[in-house]
């Protein structure tokens, strides 16, 4: 029997073989040389958490226990987000041509909760 080697075509002149790919979006972090991580990223990994990164951590760990779910899906992320109070009120600094960028005022509410949240039994 053949060995059959399953592992994407991936070199660091060209990136990961992806069909349909347009351009750099901007996303990717491979290293390389004379490739380093940001501060941001660097602190992150040495377990020195930003302020904003600790409270992002602690949000999700809070979601994730109250709801009883260990993997939050992309849609919970984005409410812990925007619960947060963040809001998109720059253009994207990212190529992402399969996504049409947009913005908001800063003081939009975060439309995540159903109407009468408020008023809930505690």
């Amino acid at each position: 029997m053949a060995d059959t080697d399953c592992r994407s075509s991936e070199s660091p002149e060209q990136g990961p073989a992806i069909a349909g790919r347009v351009g750099d979006s901007g996303l990717a972090r491979r290293r390389g040389p004379g490739k380093r991580l940001s501060g941001f990223t660097k602190a992150a990994e040495e377990g020195e958490m930003t302020p904003e990164q600790f409270l992002f951590l602690v949000a999700i760990d809070e979601f994730k226990r109250s709801n009883g779910k260990a993997y939050p899906a992309w849609s919970d992320v984005l409410e812990v987000i925007r619960l947060l109070g963040y809001r998109k009120v720059r253009s994207s600094e990212l190529n992402l041509p399969r996504a049409e960028d947009w913005t908001e005022p800063g003081d939009t509410p975060a439309g995540v909760r159903p109407e009468g949240w408020d008023r809930r039994a505690a």
